[in-house]
């Protein structure tokens, strides 16, 4: 949880009273925040000198603790993902509409009818290393040294937190009247881009600013790896092709905010654009109390690389649909929906009633990106209605915990595979399209793999639709052992599924590779033929398997990552239209795109037909669509 220290006296002002200590922890308990430590900057200060002379002294420590201000600081945990609390205005806002004091604002867009609107212009290159930007203006701003203060921790809390230190987002704010649009996001190589960067005087291009970062500001080094070794860096430039910024590293001298400052233009540069949006959107609510219209934000519009032109920010509130039955059943609580609809509004959250009493239809704040399902809704309930007001009770059911029957079922194939002679490994659920298809002479139909939208590698770009791709894999990285090599694993395979709500379902599965000199089809047939035993089902023509309620047999397959005329595919009785499992040698053109020199034969068999109880009766959880 991240701690913000906020002035106990500004705090106080904004929320329009005085507490003791004891009745502001209180209110914090109350809201779900917690007042973790009573100080002031010169104690801080004192406690970091006194850890300072246990290693030698610091007499520059000791100069800034002997002027610091013995004003008193409120460090007060914040959850993390509450983002709109990271500074004073937030949580004073928060806590006066939980107090009812004050009335949740309508954030807007100012109405630009008849003027133009700020542009931003992203070229192509920027894809290489930072793709997205988004922007807004806060106009008519009064600054004071304490809302200037509070501006700037707010974004230090941001960059450490949402912005994942810089590397998701960074946010460039600059004085409108020193600069001039349109403005354009580009990326240009190190050596081309000069200017003289925030709290410098002399002018460097960006290679030399990197290595001068390095070398002399513990602060900014650690953001440097961030752009350091591409081959091109992002930069923002106005009409006169003055930097504005070097995102994520600083800002340019000459755009520099002050408390003279009246116009405010924001940029959010980022490799994510989700997190740049909410990024923005925080910034700018939290501020625009103190533009000359407060609550108004002015859009910028941003062009992309392909043209699309879109309006930033977004301050549209989104909607979300529930039932006050839905809310009391998670809560174990039987209130009313008129008092539930009255709590969300405390929570800055607006809520409204159907016609039916019941039906509750919630307006989520751009504040408010924490709210994504409607399961937050209802810990805003009881969060509002009081944790210590929800009445304890015994639960109405009595559970026992024990092994779902899955784990049961592949913890014993385990210990029996083992036994075998087999060793067990443990692989990737992430693999590359080409290991999971093209590698097994399989055709990709597209409705078959879950595709990663964003994968971070080309190794891992589908999650895997089958074990054995993983399992050959492992051998090549380990054909130098002595023969034979005996692997096995039971894991999971993930195959699309329209039928089930996300669209994908996990599917257990045994996979076992023999690897020797000569192929070894008998050594993963006798394997199937000891699973089976050990799980109870009888191959179909053995003496009384016709009155077994589950049996299995095998029959020709015409699988393309095996040798024709040397597999089989494994039927169970259950599903006797569909096949459960595969077996047989692999082929040679496989072994060659896994670089393997051996025959292999290779066992892989769905294990959830066999997962039934002394009737024979599933013991699966059905899915819930």
């Amino acid at each position: 949880m991240p701690t913000v220290g906020v002035n106990r006296d500004k705090l106080f002002e904004k929320l329009g009273r005085v507490y003791t200590d004891e009745e502001f922890d209180q209110l914090c308990f109350e809201y779900g925040i917690e007042l973790d430590d009573v100080t002031s900057e010169k104690e801080m200060l004192r406690k970091e000198l006194a850890s300072a002379m246990a290693k030698g002294g610091d007499n520059k420590l000791a100069a800034e603790a002997a002027a610091a201000s013995e004003e008193v600081i409120y460090k007060i945990d914040i959850p993390a993902n509450r983002y709109d609390m990271l500074c004073v205005e937030g949580i004073a806002r928060a806590l006066n509409i939980f107090r009812g004091t004050q009335k949740a604002p309508e954030y807007r867009l100012a109405d630009m009818a008849g003027k133009p609107l700020q542009q931003m212009v992203v070229k192509a290159e920027t894809a290489l290393v930072r793709p997205f930007v988004v922007c807004a203006v806060l106009r008519g701003v009064t600054f004071d040294a304490a809302r200037y203060n509070s501006f700037i921790d707010l974004q230090d809390k941001l960059h450490q937190n949402l912005c994942r230190q810089r590397t998701l987002v960074a946010i460039g704010t600059h004085d409108l009247a020193k600069v001039q649009g349109p403005f354009t996001y580009e990326a240009l190589p190190p050596e081309e881009i000069k200017f003289v960067p925030l709290k410098q005087t002399r002018e460097f291009n960006a290679k030399e600013l990197m290595q001068y970062y390095l070398d002399n500001d513990q602060k900014l080094k650690k953001f440097v790896p961030i752009i350091h070794n591409s081959v091109v860096y992002p930069v923002i430039y106005d009409a006169n092709r003055t930097v504005l910024s070097l995102p994520p590293i600083i800002n340019g001298q000459h755009s520099a905010i002050s408390l003279e400052t009246k116009d405010v233009f924001i940029e959010c540069t980022a490799t994510d654009l989700t997190k740049a949006k909410v990024v923005l959107n925080t910034v700018v609510t939290m501020f625009s109390e103190y533009c000359s219209q407060p609550f108004t934000v002015e859009p910028v519009e941003v062009t992309d690389a392909f043209g699309v032109k879109t309006a930033y920010p977004d301050l549209s509130c989104r909607r979300l649909d529930l039932t006050t039955d839905y809310v009391n059943s998670l809560l174990g609580t039987e209130l009313p929906p008129p008092d539930i609809a009255t709590l969300l509004n405390k929570m800055q959250v607006t809520a409204t009633l159907g016609s039916d009493g019941k039906a509750l239809s919630v307006s989520v704040p751009p504040t408010r990106s924490d709210i994504l399902h409607a399961c937050d809704v209802a810990e805003d309930v009881a969060i509002a209605h009081g944790y210590n007001n929800i009445a304890t009770r015994i639960p109405p059911t009595a559970t026992q915990g024990r092994e779902l029957p899955l784990n049961q079922v592949t913890e014993l194939l385990r210990g029996e595979l083992a036994m075998a002679g087999f060793t067990e490994v443990l692989t990737w659920a992430l693999v590359s399209r080409a290991e999971n298809f093209d590698s097994l002479r399989r055709p990709d139909d597209g409705a078959t793999a879950v595709e990663i939208g964003n994968p971070a590698t080309a190794e891992f770009e589908v999650c895997r639709s089958s074990l054995l791709s993983s399992a050959l894999k492992t051998l090549g990285a380990n054909k130098e052992n002595a023969l034979p090599i005996k692997l096995f694993e039971v894991s999971d395979a993930i195959l699309l599924d329209p039928s089930v709500s996300v669209g994908a379902r996990n599917e257990r599965r045994l996979i076992a590779v023999y690897c020797a000199k000569e192929s070894g089809f008998e050594v993963v047939h006798g394997l199937l033929n000891r699973a089976m035993e050990v799980l109870g089902v009888p191959y179909r023509d053995e003496p009384g398997a016709a009155s077994a309620p589950v049996s299995y047999h095998w029959a020709p397959s015409a699988d393309p990552a095996l040798f024709p005329g040397r597999q089989a595919a494994v039927y169970a009785s259950t599903c006797p239209d569909k096949p459960v499992g595969v077996f047989g040698i692999v082929h040679p053109e496989v072994l060659a795109a896994f670089e393997l020199p051996y025959p292999v034969s290779a066992l892989e068999l769905n294990i959830e037909p066999f997962v039934f109880d002394q009737f024979y009766q599933s013991k699966l959880e059905p899915l819930s669509n």
